[in-house]
Formats: structure tokens, C-alpha cells, sequence
């Protein structure tokens, strides 16, 4: 059956039968607006919107993934401000022949994913659409931590990195050439593994700016050194190729590092904290603020494209 077949609200009635409700949640789907506590008294939000055929391909990817994924690109955000995601609001715009399967597993994966940090998908809106588009607003609580912004580095920090780089960006690259292995790397494009606990831990130890990693490293260190006036520095022996990664970028005939150093969709966090901090193991020191400006690798200009860019 296609979601033709069960109308507006009765697809509404279907998706919200599979949400459930944190703490947070006061009021949910049901009203013109959710009630949501924010103890804080501050409210980090953030938006982001996935767009088939250009963010996902249904062949590639199931409505679960894709709900993971929406999931994930809003609240790693959320944790890059330092902050505890909370709840996420939801967009569909859907063509009224998909099936109706298709949506209830897609909302199954964006409940799953918010989950997994305690957040609540609390309401939303549908459209029908001749384009399949997911657009997922997320909010957070800074249980009284000063956010993290991306102005704040200065020249002698750390660069440290949470989470990987690379294996999604790969991940993509292999589906694209008509592959479904290494699954490493297939699973890791398909479903990101973001460290959100070193959001809020990263804030905790004082950073002095964080970044989600989702458009490539080298570019989102790029925005961190524009917002502080600095430059970057990152050091390309600090990052270690699996050999999944090693053994497919032979087979595919590509440099790995373009991968690691200016892959998107991991959700990693970038972060730079004051040298004299202690990092707890879920950080990897990759590289140095210094006076300036842009990013460097080992010193040196990089030669190539730094990450994606939806206009380029």
C-alpha cells in the first residue's frame, strides 16, 4: 500500500504509533505544537534537510538508514555546541505512490537514532512532493554549560578529533562505482556512528571551539579558522588507514587521505582545546591552531578539494 492509500493523517497516526517519549517531553504529536522542557533556560536548535537523489538513493540505503541518518546529521550538531540533544521536529514531503512501509521504517530509524542520546522525535508536518525530502530540526539543552562556538580557537591550541573521518565518504564512493563491500564501509555511509557523549565532555574540559564534521575535515576546520581569525594546522600521520579503507582505495584507484582529510558524513566533532588540558582517550590530538589563516596539512597548502560544497 503507498501512502495514497492511507492518506495525510492516516500516515501520521501510523509514524507516530512508533515514537516514544523521553522525559523532556512534556506534550507531544498531537497539538498545533509539542511541549518540550528546557531546564537550562537556553535552547540550542539546529536544521538540516536530506533531498533523494542528492543526499540518498533508496536503492543504496533502507528508510531505516535514512531515518538514522536524517537523525544523526541534526543532533551531532546539537552535540557540537556542547549541548544534549533533546528533541527533534520532522518535515516529510513525500510522492503520494511510497510506500507506506517505507515511511513507518524511516520514522522507526529516526526514533532509534535520537534515542540512542535520549531525544524524542515530537511532531513535524507532511506534503506531498514529486521529490522525497526529510527535514529534521533539532533542539538541545546546555544543562548549564557555556556553548562551544567555532570563534573561540587561538594559536597554540590542540586540535583534537572525536569519532572517525573517511569511512563514510568511502563508503559512498564504493556504492557509487557499483559495489556493496567492503560493508565496513558500505554500513559506515549508510549508518554514521557519532560520538555524541564528547560533545558535552568536550565543553566540559573547556574547548574553545568545536565543529560537526559533515562536509569534509579539512572544510569544517576551515570554518573554525575563519570564525577565530586563525589558522590550522593538521597533521596527516595522525590519521591511521584501516585496511578496508587501504585495500578499497587501491581497488578504486583513489588517494585514501582525500577520504580521511576531506570526507564528509561522519559526523565526527573538531574541537580545539587550551594545551594544557588532559584529553581523555575519546579525543586524538590531529594538529595545532597557529597564527594565520586557512588550513594546512603538515604546513603545507592542501592540494585538492577540502570537502563538499552542495553549489560547486
Amino acid at each position: 500500500m503507498s501512502v495514497a492509500g492511507v492518506g495525510e493523517f492516516g500516515l501520521i497516526d501510523r509514524v507516530t504509533a512508533r515514537l516514544s517519549y523521553g522525559s523532556t517531553v512534556l506534550l507531544g504529536p498531537g497539538d498545533d505544537g509539542a511541549l518540550v522542557a528546557a531546564p537550562d533556560a537556553r535552547v540550542v536548535a539546529s536544521t538540516d534537510v536530506l533531498v533523494e537523489g542528492r543526499h540518498f538513493r533508496r536503492d543504496w540505503s533502507g528508510a531505516r538508514d535514512v531515518g538514522h541518518r536524517a537523525a544523526a546529521a541534526n543532533l551531532a550538531d546539537i552535540a557540537a555546541m556542547g549541548a544534549t540533544p533533546t528533541a527533534l521536529l520532522v518535515a516529510l514531503c513525500i510522492p503520494a505512490d511510497l510506500p507506506i512501509e517505507w515511511a513507518e521504517e524511516l520514522a522507526a530509524g529516526l526514533a532509534a537514532e535520537a534515542a540512542t542520546v535520549g531525544a524524542s522525535v515530537v511532531g513535524g508536518d507532511m506534503s506531498g512532493s514529486p521529490t522525497l525530502t526529510i527535514a529534521v530540526t533539532a533542539l538541545g539543552d546546555l544543562a548549564g554549560r557555556t556553548p562551544v562556538v567555532r570563534s573561540g580557537a587561538r594559536p597554540g591550541d590542540v586540535v583534537a578529533l572525536a569519532g572517525r573521518t573517511g569511512y563514510a565518504a568511502a563508503g559512498l564512493t564504493v556504492l557509487s562505482r557499483g559495489f556493496r563491500t567492503p560493508r565496513l564501509l558500505v554500513e559506515a555511509y549508510r549508518r554514521p556512528e557519532v560520538p555524541y557523549p564528547a560533545g558535552p565532555q568536550a565543553a566540559g574540559l573547556g574547548a574553545t571551539a568545536m565543529i560537526d564534521v559533515s562536509d569534509g575535515l579539512l572544510a569544517d576546520l576551515g570554518h573554525v579558522a575563519r570564525a577565530s581569525g586563525v589558522g590550522v594546522d593538521v597533521r596527516r600521520d595522525a590519521f591511521e588507514v584501516p585496511r578496508q579503507m587501504r585495500d578499497a582505495a587501491q581497488a578504486l584507484g583513489v588517494d585514501p587521505y582525500t577520504w580521511l582529510l576531506a570526507g564528509g558524513e561522519d559526523h565526527a566533532l573538531a574541537a580545539t582545546f587550551p594545551p594544557e588540558v588532559t584529553l581523555p582517550e575519546q579525543w586524538r590530538p590531529i594538529g595545532r591552531v597557529v597564527a594565520g589563516a586557512g588550513v594546512t596539512v603538515d604546513g603545507e597548502p592542501y592540494q585538492g578539494v577540502t570537502g563538499w560544497d552542495h553549489f560547486r
